[in-house]
Formats: C-alpha cells, structure tokens, sequence
C-alpha cells in the first residue's frame, strides 16, 4: 500500500468531511485537527475571498495538517430541463411566501478557488464532483499538496488512479449530503448505490492507493470497521454536525436529535443527495431533474426561508443513515470518544480471531 505522509503524521485516523452549505467552519476544522485528526474546510459555495479568510482563520487556530475540498465544475443542464419542476414549485413557494430563485450555472468559482489553494497550499486539497484534469492534480501535488479525489465506484477509482490522485476517498451510499462521484448518473437513484463496506473490497482490488473510507459513521465501531477493511482512515460527517463548533443551522440540529428516517433525493439542489425525509423531499423527489446546481439555485431561497423560520419541511436536512448516533458534544471529545470506542473495538474484534 502506498503511504501517506498526512495520514502518516496526525495521530488519529479521523478525517473530517467538508461539510459544505454551512456546517464548515474554521472553528471545526481546528479543533479536529487539534484533537489529532485531520480537519477540512469545505470552499463549496463560497467565493474566492471568503475561502481566503477562512483557510487564515483556521491556520489561526491550529498549527496542525489541514485540508480544503473544491467542487469539480460539472456541465450545464439541458435548456428548459428544470422549467417543468419550476412549474410545479410554484405551490409551495407561494404558501412560504418566496419567489422561486433563478435556475442558473456556474462552476463555483473553480479557477479562482484552486489558484488560491495552489498559492497557499494546505496539506490536501480534497476534489468532490469529478476527477480534476491531470494536470490540476499535477500541479496540487508540486504545490506541496496532497490531492485527494472523491469516488463512489470502482470506475471512478480507476480513472482518479489513473490521473495521479494521492488517494482516494471512497464514500459509500451511507454517507449523509451529496454524492460526491463523477457521474451523477440517474440509474443511481433506483439503485441506491454501492455501501462503503462493499465499495472499500471493490476499490482495493483495483487500486493500491490509500482510502479514506466515508459514510455512515458516527461511531468507534464504524471507525475500526473501515480500518479492518482495508482504509488508512475513516471520514465522518454527520457525526460533527451536532458540535458547538460546527456551522450547522438550528433547524438541521433540532431534526438530527430526532428519530427519522434518511432518503436519496434531488428535490433540493439537482443532484443525489441523502437527508432526512421531510414533506419538500417526499413530494418533490420523483419529479426533480438532473440538473445540477440549476436547481440548487431554484430552490435556495425557500430553503433559506426554512432555516430563518424553522419550518423543517423546507430544508435540505442532509444526513448520514446513522445520524440519530450523533453526539452533542465539542468536536475534540468526539474524535476523542471515537478514538478510544475504535480501539476498544479492534481489540475485541482481534480476540475473536484467536485461536485456543
């Protein structure tokens, strides 16, 4: 297996997920990062400047190993593929008493984002939506990053290999938020995807790089589970949206302390994503397009409208299927709690497998 250097120098095989949308913040990175994981930023949704000031905040706050996340531009949706779901929006815009948003493109600023990062590289610069021209990766690697690539099936893996990635982030249909493949491929949302147990044996048997296993996790055990399977570390979302430090918006953590029940949809942004099921989600997911962030843009003022009045039903609630495990508590404790329950676990898994 190919080494490491990062995963190689923090002291607990802890990843933080992006977290884009809001939850990410400096304080959170920091703190992972202090407790001995690896902590990220999320630049998804944010300007140039704003990621700027952010990647200063938490270099304030921490002197240890940090990584940034960029969304891979996707392409356009086909003209007039989300007038239909526009249409049938209007109902529910009207009775929150928004205006639908503009159903637009744009590649999140890739350019400028990326040329900040490669001016002031963090230890990873983690990709989400697609394999970076080999090139990108070519140069976050001269920069002095590491360049990690998001994949959700063995293909994915083998092309991310086959551009020169670091290593691999291998999230599973478990995980909480976006999928984070290339292909954001329809036949997916029948599907259901590939679970990370599965998904971790597939990937190892065509790539030698390291994995960073992803989805699902919220405890110790989940953390040994994707160690025994072959992962250099486990990257957890969900399990950190409950903390102080975390950005995430008071309606989102009132639902996480609820039992429920999590779905694939494309009714909020467009693109597959898993959270808890609302009303907006169960009556809108059969008919929203593979269009994304066109419909990202489309619905974000009524989601807006949702966190500002704590109206649940109109927010994407996004979570993992194991988020009523989530704990509130400060991030350090958590990577703590989750270090100690991991070797507890191993161990005992380990004593299994001895012979009398």
């Amino acid at each position: 297996m190919i080494a490491l250097v990062i995963l190689d120098q923090i002291d607990i095989p802890i990843v933080l997920a992006p977290l884009a949308g809001g939850p990410s913040t400096p304080e959170l990175a920091a703190a992972v990062s202090n407790a001995g994981g690896l902590g990220f930023l999320a630049a998804g949704y944010l300007t140039a400047d704003v990621l700027r000031e952010q990647v200063a905040r938490a270099r304030s706050l921490t002197g240890a190993a940090l990584g940034v996340n960029l969304f891979v531009p996707g392409r356009p949706a086909a003209p007039g593929s989300v007038d239909d779901y526009a249409r049938r929006l209007t109902a529910a815009y009207a009775q929150a008493g928004v205006r639908l948003g503009e159903a637009r493109f744009d590649d999140d600023a890739w350019d400028a984002k990326l040329a900040l990062l490669l001016d002031r590289p963090p230890e990873v610069i983690s990709f989400t939506f697609g394999c970076p021209d080999p090139a990108v990766i070519s140069a976050v690697r001269a920069a002095g990053s590491e360049a990690w690539v998001t994949v959700t099936t063995p293909a994915d893996a083998r092309q991310a290999a086959d551009a020169g990635a670091s290593a691999l982030v291998v999230q599973g249909s478990e995980a909480g938020g976006h999928r984070g493949g290339f292909a954001d491929d329809p036949a997916e949302d029948a599907s259901g995807g590939i679970g990370l147990l599965s998904l971790l044996q597939l990937v190892r048997s065509e790539t030698q790089l390291a994995l960073i296993g992803a989805g699902g996790i919220t405890t110790g055990a989940g953390v040994a589970g994707v160690l025994a399977a072959g992962a250099s570390a486990a990257q957890l979302g969900t399990a950190f949206l409950r903390s102080p430090e975390a950005g995430t918006a008071q309606v989102q953590r009132d639902a996480l302390a609820q039992h429920g029940q999590t779905a694939m949809t494309r009714a909020f942004t467009g693109r597959l994503a898993r959270g808890i099921r609302n009303q907006f989600l169960d009556e809108h997911s059969h008919a929203a397009p593979a269009a994304y962030p066109e419909v990202h843009f489309l619905t974000a003022p009524l989601r807006a409208a949702g966190r500002s009045s704590g109206n649940p039903d109109l927010v994407n609630l996004w979570a993992g299927q194991t988020y009523e495990l989530a704990r509130e508590r400060p991030a350090a404790e958590i990577v703590s709690e989750l270090a100690d329950e991991a070797r507890t676990a191993l161990a005992a898994a380990s004593g299994r497998l001895q012979r009398t």
